[in-house]
């Protein structure tokens, strides 16, 4: 408890600043700081975000809504694998067996990461953002979809207003920058559930909002045979999504018994941010 106390605060004087302006992401690193203090700088882009899209009536609720990309653009034989770390109170783990097979295999791979999963892996996300093979993208601060009017998804409550699904969207952006040096190109909300607000407000915070065509494993309930036989039904341009902090899944075995057959078929594999996703 004591822990998760000092993260608060820490956190939050980084998103916030503090009286001596902002601090350290880590307590361990004090080099990891941002170039200025944002507390009006945040509080402004919110407001005004809040002003643009306050009065949005959404229409729509799913995880494929206008503006989110599903697929990859073009004709190569390409396929995007992503996997996604919740940090949900039985989300917080790491399958160091998927990981360790994309970095044996050398495959180019995109994570979507939330706070809380980093929250509860500070040193592995410093290693993961560091690797050239992955690239880390945006999974929500708090894991939530994303929602003005506080649709729920999967039994999760969503973000309630225009302002709720900034602190979302923007907080977890600005903690990835903090560790990575590099703003996150893509968003996927938690649950992968958008209003076309919510989808809105994404793209004004310079976040692509990335679906999938592929369901990979089922919010990480597919067994391995599962997961390998939905793999291997994809086609080019497919974005497959996957998760990596359920290590007692089967989504490690399935993925490694597709992969070689995959490549074999003539695929390779790409992050989001080589290709053109739409």
């Amino acid at each position: 408890m004591k822990h998760l106390f000092l993260w608060t605060i820490i956190v939050s004087a980084v998103l916030f600043g503090g009286p001596g302006g902002p601090l350290p992401l880590f307590a361990a690193d004090s080099s990891a700081v941002f170039h200025k203090s944002i507390n009006n700088e945040y509080a402004s882009l919110r407001n005004m975000l809040v002003d643009r899209f306050g009065n949005g009536a959404p229409k729509h609720w799913g995880p494929v809504v206008k503006g989110v990309k599903t697929r990859l653009a073009g004709d190569d034989k390409v396929i995007a694998l992503t996997f996604d770390a919740c940090g949900s109170p039985r989300g917080k783990g790491f399958d160091a067996a998927l990981i360790g097979f994309l970095e044996r295999e050398r495959i180019p791979a995109t994570l979507f990461v939330s706070g809380l999963w980093i929250e509860a892996n500070q040193e592995l996300f410093r290693r993961l953002s560091a690797n050239p093979l992955f690239e880390i993208a945006n999974h929500g601060y708090r894991h939530r979809p994303a929602s003005v009017t506080g649709q729920h998804a999967y039994g999760i409550p969503g973000t309630g207003n225009v302002g709720e699904v900034v602190d979302e969207i923007e907080q977890n952006a600005r903690l990835i920058e903090n560790v990575t040096g590099k703003r996150p190109a893509f968003y996927r909300s938690g649950t992968a559930y958008y209003d076309e607000v919510a989808v809105e407000i994404a793209a004004a915070l310079g976040q692509q909002v990335a679906g999938y065509s592929l369901l990979g494993d089922a919010g990480a309930t597919f067994s391995a045979q599962q997961v390998r036989d939905a793999l291997l039904a994809a086609k080019q341009g497919d974005i497959a999504i996957f998760h990596m902090n359920h290590p007692e899944s089967g989504t490690a075995a399935g993925v490694m018994a597709a992969v070689p057959e995959l490549r074999k078929r003539g695929f390779r594999f790409a992050r989001l941010s080589d290709v053109t996703v739409e």
